[in-house]
């Protein structure tokens, strides 16, 4: 009965972790889409002081970089890959890079930021609790 238990406990977690990487994936590429289309009603001057001239760039990384590390990641989590947990952790520590660049950048301007935080750190929490042994 205990290994039913946890069998079912490691299946939820497995799925909410996937559920949370495609979530993010798919939030990364309409941003990143979103911005490298010209960002219209983004004011560039966010954007003052850093190294960019408009979103493009910024835009590029968070598609390629932060999208496509949340996409494997959950891939490898659906499958059950023995490279999940890993790939989790790497998809939640870039996202977590990435929110306090943007911060340092542009500040806070949205609450999408303290909200994609808080999933990037579920995110870590849940690859935490997956199991060793089947990934």
């Amino acid at each position: 009965m205990q290994k039913k238990s946890q069998q079912h406990i490691e299946k939820l977690i497995r799925y909410t972790l996937g559920f949370l990487l495609a979530l993010l994936a798919l939030n990364a590429f309409g941003g990143g889409y979103y911005g490298m289309a010209g960002a219209e009603n983004v004011p560039t001057e966010w954007l003052k002081g850093s190294p960019f001239p408009n979103y493009f760039v910024p835009s590029l990384i968070l598609f390629i970089i932060v999208g496509g590390s949340a996409l494997i990641a959950a891939i490898a989590v659906f499958r059950g890959h023995r490279m999940a947990r890993k790939a989790s952790f790497i998809c939640g520590t870039i996202t977590l890079l990435w929110l306090t660049v943007q911060i340092a950048i542009i500040g806070y301007v949205s609450w999408m930021q303290p909200t994609t935080a808080f999933a990037a750190l579920l995110i870590l929490f849940l690859a935490w609790q997956l199991s060793e042994a089947k990934h």
